[in-house]
């Protein structure tokens, strides 16, 4: 009789890996700017982003993020894609909560490992737990949401599987969020996947303390 291996990894542990052997099994798609080639104007807007998510790591031209050294070969895209990611998570009217949980849903639907390790970070920080964002990668569907999350959640889910959101799934969100959070959670979500995107086909290795999928 065969005895389980309880070291056989699970079908998630396999898909994971899988998923990120895909992304980042092989060299980056274009390799980051030397530190003396970074201009000042770059590591301001790199201070503001992390300021916007509540980190206060110095930044400088040597310890910029391989990520943003990487990005500022195309300086004046980067430079938008920075001011709108600041305006979303520093000065955002979504309520962090919702915010993060977009987001999540988000990274993880789109399987960006350097995304969702760094977004699970940043969703620790303000109150988010560990079981919570193991259940977000189950989605709206799981246990245990009140109607605000599970519309935040499924809102995401929709706009990626469809490019819209349901009446349904509005109608909820309508009677817990204002116009101007309507909006801006259409427009977080569009980021999140643009970043998703650029992340993962250009195959951005990731921070030595982000462990990618695996983030819990």
């Amino acid at each position: 009789m065969n005895t389980p291996n309880s070291n056989a990894p699970t079908d998630l542990e396999a898909a994971t890996q899988r998923r990120e052997d895909l992304v980042l099994g092989k060299p980056p798609r274009i390799l980051p700017l030397d530190p003396g080639e970074i201009a000042e104007v770059a590591i301001e807007s790199t201070r503001r982003l992390r300021q916007a998510v509540g980190t206060s790591t110095p930044v400088t031209r040597d310890t910029i993020p391989e990520l943003v050294a990487t990005l500022l070969r195309h300086p004046d895209l980067y430079a938008r894609v920075a001011e709108l990611s600041i305006q979303l998570q520093g000065h955002g009217v979504l309520a962090p909560r919702d915010r993060q949980f977009a987001i999540l849903r988000t990274c993880w639907l789109c399987q960006a490992p350097y995304a969702w390790g760094e977004q699970v970070k940043h969703s620790k920080r303000i109150g988010i737990t560990s079981e919570e964002i193991d259940r977000i990668t189950r989605g709206s569907s799981a246990s245990g949401w009140d109607e605000r999350e599970r519309a935040v959640l499924r809102a995401a889910e929709e706009l990626h599987e469809d490019a819209m959101i349901s009446d349904v799934t509005w109608e909820s969100l309508s009677g817990q969020l204002d116009e101007k959070q309507l909006f801006e959670l259409t427009v977080l979500v569009g980021q999140f996947t643009t970043i998703a995107y650029f992340q993962n086909a250009l195959r951005l290795r990731l921070a030595s303390y982000n462990i990618g999928l695996r983030a819990r």
